[in-house]
């Protein structure tokens, strides 16, 4: 195939035969001590990290923060680390009750839920009514219930 010129561009079939060799394959390279099979184990896992991050700086909506002092740089992390630990609880929360949700559907859901509290003026008394409309609210309805939460 001619380019330019002074150019000519052609395909190294031997080159593309070795290649071949190596599809569906992946590799490691490390400079650590550890056994082949460690560093595997450890690389199988990754995903959950690289979900981790997706989760924080997707739903959980985490940004970077400059932090001077070692005190704040400390509660930033823990507060990301809370916050993780709170969507990996309602998560496993879901599994458990059967909710066949995500956690991003049942946050999606759950903010177009409203809650009204009204208070009666010649008692005092608060009443509180939230509102399941529609077919998604009413599939989460049960994270509503009071007694819901007293079984986790």
């Amino acid at each position: 195939m001619e380019i330019g010129k002074d150019i000519k561009a052609e395909i190294n079939y031997e080159k593309v035969k070795e290649d071949e060799r190596w599809d569906g394959l992946k590799g490691y390279i490390t400079n650590t001590t550890l056994a082949a099979s460690t560093v595997y184990e450890q690389y199988r896992g990754l995903w959950q990290i690289e979900r981790a991050f997706r989760i924080g700086k997707g739903t959980l909506e985490l940004r970077p923060m400059f932090h001077f002092t070692r005190k704040r740089i400390e509660a930033h992390v823990c507060i990301c680390f809370v916050a993780y630990k709170v969507y990996k609880e309602l998560e496993r929360i879901l599994k458990a009750s059967g909710i066949n949700l995500s956690v991003d559907s049942v946050l999606k859901i759950a903010k177009t839920i409203t809650t009204m509290k009204i208070k009666l003026p010649a008692s005092g008394e608060t009443m509180t009514k939230t509102m399941l409309l529609t077919q998604k609210h009413k599939s989460i309805a049960m994270l509503f219930d009071k007694n819901f939460w007293n079984i986790f």
